[in-house]
């Protein structure tokens, strides 16, 4: 039965290109239009097929972590290319539909990060080893996307420029007070302490960040001035002349969304510029991807620009600007990959090979959704007053080459 339907399944999604697929009976499967050079695909364990026609993303995802999904010549960015392109320009078959449906139905309890819970979600992925990180960001450890103002930008270069670039925005001035939520290793705080000569506080919820990020503001000797604090931002009680946020919104979840802007407008000084820097979804509000949910980011959620706003608006904030990155991110992860594929042999002897292969997938699958699918970068810009920032944008436009 799951042959047939793992056999309509390929039929009604691999419409451009060639994929060749031999199943765990030995029997062949062709599909696609004929063009292209064919990827040839071996599935070996029998329950994959009713994976993948259910939930195709966990399915694949998990097949090529264990090694039962075996991709000729192991070209997982070929195969994850043609994979994307060809999901995003179809429509799920009829029987995943109300997989979806459930899936959508119990996103706010999926999504529900009160503090003791967000922290938990967080040390998942951003409490692994800080060696793992060093394999493939750049210096500064900027662990979201970069602005690349040229093709050939470095990605150091295109993290530095991503700095600056909100620094514009947010209006810096000498001796500012500005709360970083979701401070990573430090190097946005330590960039608007060193640079522009702000008084910086900065939040996460990861100990292996907070002590990388305490360690480089000594060693920088701007601890006087840089704050790092392992402390969830609805314990702050301060107000802030800027506050900026950079790939952290992601983690919030749906059901918080109120009561993160609801911080923000608290937190924020009656002059004030917020930046609230996100991944997002050229869509209408949808799921998290049930193989990120459950491998790479518990209880996160990409929003759509429709569910922020509204937030925002019942939050008594202005919104006085939003730009929309659209392929920056799947440059940055293009980097990630490259550098993490360099450098596997020492991924390999932090962790195991599963490890390797799923951290591929995870930068892999993330890329080709930004080429391919609805996913860009949202930077919202919030204040209380509308005459808190110029009338033109000028002040934030790049003057360089």
């Amino acid at each position: 039965m799951w042959e047939t339907v793992f056999e309509t399944f390929l039929r009604q999604l691999w419409r451009r290109g060639t994929l060749r697929v031999t199943l765990p009976s030995g029997r062949l499967i062709t599909v696609g239009d004929g063009t292209g050079t064919p990827f040839d695909v071996t599935i070996t364990d029998p329950t994959l097929l009713r994976r993948i026609a259910t939930t195709p993303d966990l399915g694949v995802g998990e097949g090529y972590m264990d090694g039962t999904l075996i991709i000729e010549g192991d070209d997982l960015r070929g195969f994850m290319d043609a994979a994307v392109a060809n999901t995003w320009s179809g429509r799920p078959a009829w029987w995943q539909r109300p997989l979806i449906g459930a899936r959508k139905g119990l996103r706010w309890a999926w999504q529900w990060n009160p503090v003791g819970r967000a922290q938990a979600n967080v040390a998942h992925h951003y409490d692994l080893s800080g060696e793992l990180y060093d394999l493939f960001l750049d210096d500064d450890k900027q662990y979201s996307c970069g602005y690349f103002r040229h093709p050939d930008d470095t990605l150091d270069a295109a993290q530095a420029q991503k700095k600056a670039h909100i620094a514009k925005k947010l209006r810096i001035e000498p001796g500012m007070r500005v709360l970083d939520i979701g401070c990573g290793w430090g190097g946005m705080g330590l960039t608007l302490a060193r640079d522009y000569d702000a008084q910086v506080v900065g939040v996460t919820l990861s100990r292996e960040q907070h002590a990388v990020a305490t360690a480089r503001a000594r060693a920088a000797g701007l601890d006087g001035q840089v704050d790092f604090r392992i402390q969830d931002y609805r314990h702050l009680t301060q107000t802030f002349d800027r506050i900026v946020s950079v790939g952290m919104f992601e983690h919030v979840g749906a059901p918080h969304f109120r009561e993160y802007f609801r911080h923000v407008h608290d937190l924020l000084a009656p002059d004030g510029i917020a930046l609230i820097h996100t991944i997002g979804r050229s869509t209408p509000p949808g799921i998290t991807s049930p193989w990120i949910e459950k491998y790479i980011f518990p209880g996160g959620y990409v929003p759509a620009l429709s569910e922020m706003t509204a937030a925002i608006e019942r939050e008594h904030l202005y919104v006085t600007d939003v730009e929309v990155w659209r392929l920056h991110y799947a440059e940055t992860l293009r980097h990630w990959e490259q550098r993490f594929s360099a450098n596997i042999e020492k991924a390999r002897a932090l962790y195991d090979d599963r490890f390797c292969r799923m951290w591929r997938f995870y930068l892999l699958a993330c890329e080709q959704t930004f080429r391919h699918g609805r996913q860009v970068v949202f930077q919202t810009q919030l204040t209380h007053r509308k005459d808190a920032v110029p009338l033109t944008r000028d002040y934030m436009c790049d003057t360089g080459g």
